[in-house]
């Protein structure tokens, strides 16, 4: 039984709501379960250095975390300095992962910063970041072609994320925090829409895991997936 009292092979409830804020150009609460994160795309006329002049596209991230998004404060990492290993990290992930769902040529030489918010923290802040971020990403294109500054879309597909881990033995969909901190196996499966993989991240965190177990979360990432980008697709219908 897990505590949830979910099936192993069940989401968490994933509700998505746009126009969450009045100035990005798209904006997103996503809610995964008690997991919220905050979503915004910002269009910027410039691109990174290192492909200025090339007519490519970027597409970049930036991830926090409020100090009371988990159950004991946070110190923010402005008054620290610095960000942490773990920010850096995963804002990188969340930059990749929407990337690889783009067509830079088609989106011209400008960047869209997607800057990804946690709210309340349950478990799966990373996944919910990249599926709450594409939709935010989506808005913003829309805008773009609808100005005609974008004129074939540059979005080839939906990119979501989901974990996936062994708890109490079993293969389980969509952790959340008690389960992610019991998890003999730990993974975030980060795909397409169509279900081309982006990503795995995958790691024994006390346990050791078959090649038999690796694909059963394989599956359940699949079908994971497969709702959340239907949960993309409804929200900017």
């Amino acid at each position: 039984m897990r505590p949830s009292g979910r099936d192993l092979s069940e989401m968490r409830p994933v509700s998505i709501e746009t126009g969450f804020t009045k100035h990005a150009e798209g904006s997103v609460l996503i809610k995964v379960g008690d997991t919220h994160v905050l979503c915004t795309a910002t269009i910027e006329d410039r691109v990174p250095p290192f492909i200025k002049g090339s007519g490519l596209g970027w597409v970049t991230a930036e991830y926090g975390m409020l100090p009371r998004a988990t159950n004991t404060r946070m110190r923010r990492e402005a008054s620290a300095g610095k960000q942490g290993g773990r920010t850096v990290e995963i804002q990188r992930l969340i930059g990749r992962s929407l990337r690889a769902g783009v067509d830079r040529v088609a989106l011209g030489e400008r960047q869209i910063s997607i800057d990804c918010d946690v709210l309340q923290a349950d478990g799966g802040t990373r996944c919910a970041s990249i599926t709450g971020g594409w939709v935010a990403l989506r808005l913003a294109v829309n805008k773009l072609m609808k100005a005609g500054d974008v004129i074939s879309d540059p979005l080839v597909s939906p990119v979501a994320a989901v974990s996936c881990g062994i708890y109490a033995g079993q293969p389980v969909l969509d952790l959340d925090y008690p389960e992610d901190s019991e998890a003999g196996v730990d993974g975030n499966f980060v795909m397409l829409g169509d279900g081309r993989l982006i990503e795995v991240q995958m790691s024994a965190e006390g346990a050791t895991f078959s090649r038999d177990q690796m694909d059963q979360l394989m599956s359940l990432a699949d079908k994971g997936v497969k709702e959340l980008a239907a949960a993309q697709q409804a929200a900017v219908a």
